[in-house]
């Protein structure tokens, strides 16, 4: 096996493109693999590209008339159908539609046989976790769900048991809905709660179909919630149901739109605190499944100052050079910024924040909304994966 990691990147997946005022603007990627050019990141990558998912490997996850019909809006982009979530305002239709969604679905596929080959020991997908495509519908910005594929096609190529961890600040729907019923995934997402945003699920109680009881693990977390609290929640539910899972190898999706800057969440994190997040995940891969680790972007709308930054910390992660979180950002590419918003980009690839926080052995407070949503959470899942719920 190499030992170095790759991108799975080429120019042509930032033509998913919802149009000039939609939240999730293709500039995001481009400014992100621009950093990480500049900061020398994508030197220790093999940056590899991908083919499109074929139609037969989407139909493994997603419904043959729903592919049928997202071809046929992508050559009628004028057209709508709302019955699949399509020609909505969250996912409008545009031309190439459906090559545009197949090929960052393909590259999500190509980052999971990197991996699971011997290829590289860590791959990512920054274009990729489109978690909330559903078998026969769009969601929130998402038309094809990569991340189910690149699973499916994982379980289809001899992986006995996958973990998925999702720390977007919206619940993972779309992967939890096409493994319910799968014992041999583990899907946690670790999310702002369902009364305050879409999509509305993720409840704590959401565990699993019949024959797979315990295998979708759910963590809401208050509105508000920052570094200190979301690294308490996601110490104390993540590591012990992984480590107790024994997968064969690490999924996971790294939506940053919990960041505090995200227009549309309502999570207080910092750069810092993903970082953090992303440093936990590759110790866990490491710990558990001898470092096999396929990551992928996801949402992300602060897409100048944070995104970019966020992503080129997973980058250099997976590159297995984390970047020093007080390393300036390049003089080149703040101008760019500067020309695109009219404002200077960011100074440094930190936030200033600690990332300190009180382990959940430290005693359990049920004053905390928190801590309420924690153990909730520790209750409806431990014991269904063999675990005690309690501090």
């Amino acid at each position: 096996m190499t030992d170095r990691a790759c991108v799975v990147f080429d120019e042509h997946l930032t033509e998913y493109n919802f149009g000039h005022s939609h939240p999730m603007a293709p500039v995001r990627i481009e400014l992100t693999m621009g950093l990480a050019r500049e900061l020398g990141i994508v030197d220790g990558l093999d940056v590899v590209g991908a083919s499109a998912a074929t139609d037969d490997e989407l139909n493994l996850i997603h419904t043959a008339n729903y592919i049928e019909r997202v071809r046929k809006l992508s050559d009628h982009p004028t057209h709508a159908d709302s019955t699949i979530g399509l020609g909505t305002e969250d996912n409008p239709v545009f031309a190439h539609m459906h090559e545009a969604s197949a090929l960052i679905a393909g590259a999500s596929v190509e980052a999971a046989r990197r991996v699971w080959t011997g290829a590289a020991p860590r791959a990512v997908n920054i274009s990729g976790g489109l978690h909330h495509a559903m078998p026969g519908n769009a969601s929130g910005f998402c038309i094809y769900n990569d991340v189910a594929l690149a699973i499916r096609w994982l379980l289809d190529n001899g992986a006995q048991r996958v973990a998925y961890v999702d720390v977007d600040a919206h619940h993972g729907d779309g992967v939890q809905k096409m493994f319910w019923n799968d014992p041999r995934v583990l899907t946690i997402s670790i999310h702002e709660g369902p009364q305050t945003l879409f999509p509305g699920t993720g409840f704590s109680s959401e565990t699993g179909g019949e024959g797979a009881e315990g295998s979708a693990v759910n963590m809401p977390l208050p509105p508000g919630t920052s570094d200190a609290g979301w690294l308490r929640a996601f110490h104390a539910i993540v590591p012990p149901l992984v480590r107790e899972f024994k997968p064969d190898i690490l999924v996971t999706q790294h939506g940053c739109d919990s960041h505090m800057d995200d227009p549309l969440t309502n999570l207080m994190l910092s750069v810092d605190g993903q970082r953090a997040s992303y440093l936990a995940l590759r110790d866990l891969a490491t710990e558990v499944c001898d470092g096999k680790w396929v990551a992928t972007g996801g949402g992300g709308y602060a897409v100048m100052d944070v995104v970019p930054r966020a992503w080129a910390h997973l980058l250099a992660i997976i590159a297995g050079a984390p970047l020093d979180p007080s390393s300036l950002t390049p003089e080149r590419w703040r101008a760019h910024i500067e020309q695109l918003q009219g404002l200077p980009g960011p100074q440094r690839m930190t936030d200033g924040r600690t990332t300190a926080y009180r382990g959940w052995e430290q005693g359990y407070d049920p004053d905390s909304w928190l801590d309420r949503s924690i153990q909730a959470t520790r209750v409806a899942a431990f014991p269904l994966n063999g675990l005690d719920p309690q501090p």
